[in-house]
């Protein structure tokens, strides 16, 4: 597990099973490059072939990107493309989609590349959020759907082949 945020909750959780656990702070690096060669050595160290995003709410290093092509997975509390992008996590993505007056956001699960929130979609799915009227009764809702959503989109992505036809992903029986 890596983190920037050495009050992470999932790293007493790592500890208990005995998934070894990096704090890497980005800013103590003099660019994103540099930042992202350090993650490389620690990712090629133990011959990860995935990164599951959960929480991480900077924009991950091109190289690293590269280097993990269509490997790099996040979830997003909307439909995306719709209320992605810089700055579009938590309450705020909540907030747009209240302030937007629509009657349904959800969830998306996404591959990541160098653009925030614009990766090859893998799976989403619909919230109701008609009857919401605060940006934290959305993310009750939606949070609901993002625990079983993304356990489904990763079974998937790991249980077979998949293409990426129109920025969608597509799995193969």
């Amino acid at each position: 597990m890596i983190t920037d945020n050495a009050s992470a909750s999932a790293i007493g959780f790592s500890k208990s099973e005995n998934i070894p656990v990096f704090i890497v702070h980005p800013k103590n690096y003099d660019n994103p490059a540099s930042f992202g060669i350090e993650l490389l050595k620690i990712l090629d160290k133990y011959a990860i072939e995935w990164i599951v995003l959960a929480g991480y709410l900077k924009k991950i290093p091109d190289n690293v990107v590269k280097t993990f092509s269509n490997k790099i997975v996040n979830i997003h509390p909307a439909l995306l493309p719709s209320f992605g992008g810089k700055g579009m996590y938590g309450l705020n993505v909540h907030e747009a989609v209240l302030k937007s007056g629509a009657k349904i956001s959800g969830v998306t699960i996404h591959l990541v590349n160098e653009i925030f929130d614009s990766g090859p979609i893998v799976m989403q799915q619909a919230v109701d959020i008609e009857a919401c009227y605060t940006p934290e009764e959305i993310a009750k809702r939606v949070l609901k759907v993002e625990h079983i959503l993304y356990s489904q989109a990763l079974k998937k992505l790991l249980s077979g082949p998949f293409h990426i036809d129109f920025n969608r992903v597509v799995f193969e029986e």
